[in-house]
């Protein structure tokens, strides 16, 4: 499901499409980016072959959007659908969006969230989530100019790396 939109503001128009393998440079470059503007660069260890296998091999069960302005790339984001047991739903999961900072302000990261909206209602998801940092306070306050609340009840957590591999191992 592609989607565009035409900004009379600035005459310009965001499209937003389903990624393709041929992106996954791309996808990879802007990952990257999102990881500098993160401060957490060091942890980037994906290669454009894992971008390539896992969102693009058959069963792969994330997904990845490309949001061009004008024709060119802009940003992108990768999902996936999870589960509520309360609601008895799918919901959707928003693993990371980011739109270079040169375009930011222009709507297409409001354009990107509308795309996924839309994708989360047309799969009838209960929900639509996602994570931000707590130190990001213009992510937090657009999300918030959105009608998105925090879940402050939640505290998030994580087993990678050797943690991970001990823990199934159990040790």
């Amino acid at each position: 499901m592609a989607f565009s939109t035409f900004d009379e503001g600035t005459s310009m128009t965001i499209d937003i499409r389903p990624a393709t393998p041929s992106d996954a440079p791309q996808i990879l470059a802007f990952i990257t980016e999102l990881a500098d503007y993160e401060r957490a660069r060091h942890e980037v260890i994906a290669s454009v072959a894992d971008i390539e296998r896992s969102l693009f091999s058959e069963g792969a069960t994330a997904h990845g959007l490309i949001c061009l302005r004008d024709g060119l790339p802009i940003g992108f984001a990768v999902f996936f659908f999870s589960y509520s047991t309360w609601l008895g739903s799918n919901c959707l999961y928003l693993e990371d969006l980011y739109i270079t900072p040169e375009q930011r302000g222009g709507g297409a990261g409001k354009t990107l969230l509308r795309h996924l909206a839309k994708i989360a209602c047309a799969n009838d998801c209960g929900r639509f989530e996602w994570s931000v940092l707590d130190w990001n306070k213009a992510a937090i306050e657009f999300y918030q100019s959105l009608g998105a609340q925090p879940q402050e009840e939640w505290v998030r957590y994580r087993m990678d790396g050797a943690v991970l591999r001990d823990f199934a191992a159990g040790n």
